[in-house]
């Protein structure tokens, strides 16, 4: 079985959230299994810099996008061969994987993902690299929604192909004009093709010409078929939601080891969490929060934007602030909300601390500090940080949403006394019932042998990929022998206006 994994990230090589962690995490449980998985990547600074055994390949000379190298190269942890497909002009920039230094989209971002896409359509038929075809390729997110549309122009056999949204809210949306300049022909520009209300849509494409498709678990499969979390293409999802699957995300548990991450003070397990306690008041003195060992830390591990609540949160922010607690967040977004929250921890020094950017090293210290992490979300694909938060001892406080839905087990009475509650979890979406459930964690907090079986729970819950990297290979197993040529099989439904603001950019 041999599968292509494209990804426009791919931890350790190049990161902004989540999708950079499964992209690293599944292919390794997947080559577990015995696949011949191979991942390719732009050729980022950070991803030539971090990149093992890296050997040039071949070069391609490509209308617009000039001499392209494909560099065989490997992942540092696991070993992976990863091919980055380094063509200067696109992906060698100062600034991030889809933003220039000021925080603006890169203006061609269509033309850089939509190459990305071309080598790796030519890699995956066995054009690129000598003596290696694909006989499944695995698409994730909208940088990769043109590719198989690509496979399909070629004609003959091709590879089956698999198309995960890992969050329906970031679309690729890109004026009509663009169609030209990526030389598609302007037949697509329908309903039923990649239009999406006067614009073209990378991830429409993904969805409209796929042969299956994914999402990163069964709750969030579910609600995107509906108008309140189908973002205007729940049409299109309804008709095929006989190929959608769910299944969820899990964490490399190598990688995020309390006993053994080099990221943090000391480490900790479920039977011995000595270590936690060091860890929590060293990240106080590195953040400047007042030592107070009897006083629980809430986290916030979280990109600071309307999905998780930002503005209910600093609704509710003084409110929580007069509880007994204290309270550290590490992210970044909303330029106006990273002011405000960062005005609170101005003013509540010794209670409030807030670090804008992300350091994957002091995330790391976040949940190994942490007795809850705070998690709102309006929509919630899957939810890593609550798993990474879980593995740590840190109780996830969450809404009854999407993956979160999947993966936390709310505390009750019951699920405390049989001992499956893993985290806290509130259903509307808004301060008083965020308050009311970090009243109750609080509680529960306040009760040392309630707090330490829910706590024990949630460190011993199964997070790992290996179910999750199961299920796709069953996926994979049913498309291999479909190597047939592409049909535009799947009629559009009629696309309800956008309940949701899509973005362009993940």
């Amino acid at each position: 079985m041999k599968v292509l994994f494209v990804s426009s990230e791919i931890y350790p090589l190049a990161k902004t959230g989540g999708l950079a962690d499964v992209s690293a995490a599944l292919p390794k449980a997947l080559a577990r299994l015995g696949v011949d998985i191979r991942l390719v990547l732009p050729g980022y600074p950070s991803a030539l810099r971090v990149a093992a055994e890296q050997r040039p390949e071949t070069k391609l000379d490509v209308p617009d996008a000039g001499l392209t190298e494909v560099i065989s190269a490997r992942l540092p942890d696991s070993g992976l061969t990863i091919w980055l497909v380094d063509s200067p002009s696109l992906f060698r920039r100062e600034g991030g994987l889809y933003q220039d230094p000021d925080g603006r989209d890169w203006g061609d971002n269509a033309q850089r993902f939509a190459h990305l896409t071309r080598i790796a359509a030519r890699i995956a038929v066995g054009e690129v690299i000598p003596g290696w075809r694909a006989d499944v390729v695995h698409c994730n997110d909208w940088h990769t929604g043109l590719l198989p549309l690509q496979l399909g122009d070629g004609g003959g056999s091709r590879p089956a192909t698999l198309f995960t949204i890992h969050n329906l809210a970031f679309q690729g949306l890109f004026p009509e004009r663009t169609l030209a300049s990526l030389r598609l022909p302007n037949d697509l520009f329908t309903p039923d093709g990649i239009e999406f209300h006067g614009q073209m849509s990378f991830l429409k494409a993904g969805i409209r010409y796929s042969d299956r498709l994914t999402t990163v678990s069964p709750s969030y499969a579910r609600e995107i078929l509906t108008p309140e979390f189908g973002c205007g293409l729940d049409g299109l999802l309804r008709a095929r939601a006989s190929e959608l699957n769910g299944i969820t995300n899990g964490i490399d548990d190598q990688l995020w080891n309390p006993a053994a991450d080099p990221h943090v003070a000391a480490g900790f397990s479920v039977d011995s969490m000595i270590g936690k306690s060091r860890c929590k008041d060293e990240l106080r003195r590195e953040l400047g929060l007042a030592s107070a060992p009897q006083v629980p830390l809430l986290v916030w591990v979280s990109r600071i934007t309307h999905q998780k609540m930002v503005d209910t949160v600093l609704e509710v922010l003084p409110a929580l602030l007069d509880r007994n607690i204290q309270l550290a967040l590490i992210g970044q977004g909303d330029a106006d909300a990273e002011r405000a929250l960062v005005g609170h921890a101005i003013a509540s020094r010794a209670k409030m601390a807030v670090r804008i950017g992300y350091d994957e090293g002091l995330a790391h210290r976040f949940y190994a500090a942490g007795d809850l992490l705070l998690h709102p979300s309006r929509f919630e694909p899957c939810g890593l940080a609550p798993l990474y938060a879980m593995r740590y001892g840190a109780v996830p406080i969450v809404r009854r949403v999407g993956g979160l839905l999947d993966n936390v087990v709310a505390a009750s009475e019951d699920t405390i006394r049989n001992g499956t509650a893993t985290g806290f979890t509130f259903q509307d979406a808004n301060g008083s019932a965020l308050l009311d459930c970090v009243d109750r964690a609080l509680a529960a907090y306040a009760q040392p042998l309630v707090w330490r079986r829910i706590q024990q729970q949630a460190m011993t819950h199964d997070l790992s990929w290996m179910a999750s990297a199961q299920q796709y290979l069953s996926l994979y197993r049913a498309l291999a022998p479909s190597l047939t040529p592409h049909a535009l099989r799947h009629p559009c439904a009629e696309i309800e206006p956008p309940r949701c603001r899509p973005r362009p950019r993940s």
